[in-house]
């Protein structure tokens, strides 16, 4: 399998499954969950990146140990010979049978079968791409930010071939920067409260995919009081109406929708023939 955003992104809008398909007994950041993901459709995964005490790579969101573990736990603190041994709880908060998965033992699973969005990238960028680079997995990975200066420079000395966006807020100040910079630009995640932010206007759009690039956009919630595609989300899709969630997004041309829910993403994609676009 080759693997090339810019031309996926010709085939079909690219899903994005954050922190893989979680549900019943399946937590978030577990094989399992990204298992399930990529049966449910999923182009990519978004994984949560932590570092044991003794440097050593796993998956997990930082600072959510009494969520998922039900444990007042700091798992940064703790050597991988304990945090491997420890389990996920469910929604219930009853302990799974699924444990935390190591970096490399993720990457050689999902080796060759999707792309793969590394969140949390910047805690130790130099261990990270080590490992991606040792697994033979940059073409696979997609790494964002924050634009800034720092890290625009720190890519162009570590990891000039990694495939990166920039996260940007409501407005964009940094595309004619990255159009100069020896750094492998695929395009722009966008974040908006409301349709009439720049990042969200028609001009915006198609002045980024007129320059060879690509737009993400997120319909998962966080906080509902902080709207991440001015309230075209997941909750409006499976609440009110999936035309004013994912259909308005999808129709807008976006390349990239992070989901919670991505099985019904695909299924709605395809039913409205809105996934593929050729």
């Amino acid at each position: 399998m080759n693997f090339d955003l810019r031309e996926k992104a010709k085939e079909n809008i690219i899903v994005v499954a954050h922190r893989g398909a979680t549900g019943g007994n399946i937590p978030c950041n577990s094989l399992a969950s990204y298992e399930v993901a990529l049966k449910q459709g999923a182009d990519m995964l978004e994984v949560d990146m932590s570092i044991s005490a003794d440097g050593k790579l796993f998956l997990f969101h930082p600072l959510m140990e009494r969520a998922h573990l039900n444990k007042p736990l700091l798992l940064r603190a703790l050597p991988f010979s304990v945090i491997k041994k420890l389990r996920y709880v469910n929604a219930d908060n009853t302990p799974t049978q699924f444990g935390i998965a190591s970096f490399d033992d993720f990457l050689e699973q999902f080796k060759g079968r999707c792309y793969i969005n590394i969140d949390k990238f910047w805690s130790d960028p130099q261990r990270i791409y080590e490992a991606v680079k040792r697994h033979g997995m940059t073409e696979q990975i997609l790494v964002k930010s924050a634009p800034s200066k720092k890290v625009f420079d720190l890519l162009e000395n570590l990891a000039p071939e990694l495939p990166y966006m920039p996260i940007v807020k409501e407005r964009c100040d940094c595309h004619e920067e990255l159009m100069k910079r020896n750094i492998n630009y695929v395009g722009i995640e966008t974040c908006f409260k409301s349709d009439s932010a720049e990042v969200a206007g028609d001009a915006f759009i198609e002045k980024i995919h007129g320059d060879g690039k690509l737009l993400w956009v997120n319909s998962i919630v966080f906080d509902h009081k902080v709207q991440l595609a001015g309230g075209h989300s997941d909750d409006t899709s499976l609440t009110v109406s999936e035309e004013l969630g994912w259909g308005y997004l999808a129709d807008r041309g976006y390349d990239f929708i992070q989901t919670d829910w991505t099985g019904m993403l695909v299924e709605y994609l395809k039913r409205t023939d809105k996934y593929y676009k050729k």
